[in-house]
């Protein structure tokens, strides 16, 4: 009987590290920027796509580059980009969102109830 086991098996558990800062960056290092988590998109972990960044520029023969592949790196990996992407998942400054939301739910669920029995 094997073992179940959450790991996801190779290449799968592998997370790949952000590409150092280069003069002529290339689709494939703003992959890598995605990948690695460092924009704030997603967590860690290969990203395996159908077709890699930028594909489909080539195809229309108009390839990226290299200064609009480091604007976007540039863009992708801002403080404010980051700090906006973890508010979002609810462990930043406004993780007091859903439970308020919940509060104010329960709290027209009650008055809605209250206002029901005493008209009746």
């Amino acid at each position: 009987m094997a073992l179940r086991s959450e790991t996801p098996p190779p290449p799968a558990d592998h997370v790949p590290e952000a590409p150092p800062a280069s003069a002529q960056p290339t689709t494939a290092q703003l992959k890598a920027e995605i990948d690695s988590g460092r924009t704030g998109d997603k967590i860690p972990a290969q990203d395996p796509g159908l077709s890699p960044l930028g594909t489909d520029d080539e195809a229309a023969g108009r390839p990226s580059t290299a200064s609009q592949v480091a604007l976007a790196r540039d863009q992708e990996t801002r403080p404010r980009r980051l700090r906006a992407a973890k508010m979002r998942t609810g462990h930043g400054a406004n993780q007091w969102v859903m439970p308020g939301y919940y509060g104010v739910i329960a709290a027209a669920a009650l008055a809605v109830g209250l206002l029901v029995w005493f008209l009746r």
